[in-house]
């Protein structure tokens, strides 16, 4: 499998990626032509070698004339559905903004729909989400995993005032993503950049891969301290084609002595809390006494945190850790017409391959109530239309 790691040690930019893949072999001509199929205009991009810190790499600068439009995250999403890029491509930046504008949206507490993008909204941004999709699919990129990112301190300076570093849509979209310190008052990770990252990309180490390619792509800093570079490499792995992977926290406990309302509170508020999943499993446990295995699946960084909420708003004392890897199917959600209304329904793709669809619990059961249809009429006719609205067999 054709993996990049990417080695963020002076962040990540929509702008160093794009310089990266080109630096990597992506021909600029190819990526051009096939920015061309976006309905958009008025840019054109310049591409050139530059240094950082005596370190060589590419430079790619999106020019565009002084109007630069805001448009809402539908504006975008519909322009990339009815752009002529290929299907992978289009999938791919489609996630990105839509993983920018649900960030957006948390950040000032309006409906995603309501989301006005203004810096991300700018042909430059969307010219480097794009390309960026263009230039994995045309290197054959099929896998992506990112180092921890690098997160500034200060003030920066947004469509809207001075901003905190790291930007708040920045910090939205890398919950659950490792970072560190960067010591430094420059933005190092933009909201693009993580949104690129956090949206494509597996984060940790670097995998065990056999290098074919190393390149950088230039941002547009002068630091004293480190050369505002993006570092990918290129290489083979023997991942598992098609699966996408992360690195997840497993805590554990054995109960035999509480409530089991309290329980059920417990495995309410961990899901609140941001676990991926908790459930109980029936155990027996010392002097013949019947209890529950509680096992918990959380992101790296939410790990010790509910850990302790384990150990609070129950009568364990203590709680076992440890990290796994995870493979999984990709998912998105998706609303569809129906004959008793829109609903949302869940994709499961493996790779770029649609291997199924599932109703939303929670949107057929709304329909069951409205219709006065059974769910399990609901369920049924939600999957037909899903299926051939998604050119599945229903």
């Amino acid at each position: 499998m054709t993996t990049l790691y990417l080695d963020a040690f002076a962040g990540i930019s929509g702008d160093m990626c794009l310089g990266l893949l080109v630096d990597l072999g992506l021909d600029p001509a190819t990526l051009e032509a096939d920015l061309r199929a976006l309905p958009v205009d008025g840019w054109q991009l310049q591409v050139r070698s530059e240094q950082r810190h005596g370190l060589g790499g590419t430079r790619v600068e999106v020019l565009v004339g002084e109007e630069r439009p805001h448009r809402t995250w539908r504006d975008i999403d519909d322009l990339l559905a009815a752009s002529s890029l290929p299907t992978a491509v289009s999938d791919r930046a489609r996630r990105i903004f839509r993983r920018l504008g649900e960030a957006e949206a948390h950040v000032h507490r309006v409906a995603l729909d309501h989301v006005h993008f203004h810096e991300v909204g700018a042909i430059d941004a969307i010219v480097d989400v794009v390309g960026t999709a263009i230039g994995l699919h045309r290197l054959g990129i099929t896998e992506l995993f990112c180092a921890p990112l690098p997160l500034s301190h200060g003030l920066t300076r947004g469509s809207h005032g001075a901003l905190p570093l790291p930007a708040p849509a920045t910090l939205e979209l890398l919950r659950g993503a490792p970072v560190r310190d960067a010591r430094c008052d420059r933005e190092l990770v933009t909201p693009t950049g993580a949104a690129i990252a956090s949206t494509l990309a597996r984060f940790g180490g670097m995998p065990e891969m056999t290098v074919a390619r190393i390149g950088y792509g230039v941002g547009g800093w002068e630091l004293s301290d480190r050369p505002n570079l993006l570092r990918g490499i290129l290489g083979q792995t023997g991942t598992t084609s098609g699966l996408e992977q992360d690195c997840v926290t497993v805590i554990e406990t054995h109960i035999d002595d509480s409530l089991p309302e309290v329980l059920g509170t417990l495995l309410e508020r961990l899901l609140q809390a941001g676990a991926l999943d908790a459930a109980f499993t029936p155990r027996q446990m010392k002097k013949n006494r019947p209890g529950i295995t509680l096992t918990v699946v959380a992101p790296p960084a939410l790990a010790d945190q509910l850990a302790k909420l384990v150990l609070r708003e129950s009568s364990a004392i203590g709680v076992r850790l440890y990290d796994t890897r995870r493979l999984k199917l990709r998912r998105e959600i998706r609303t569809v017409d129906t004959p008793l209304g829109p609903a949302a329904v869940k994709l499961i793709f493996e790779g770029e391959t649609l291997l199924r669809v599932a109703p939303e619990h929670a949107a057929c059961a709304a329909l069951a109530n409205v219709s006065g249809r059974s769910l399990t009429e609901v369920y049924r006719l939600v999957t037909t239309a899903a299926a051939r609205a998604c050119g599945l067999d229903p």
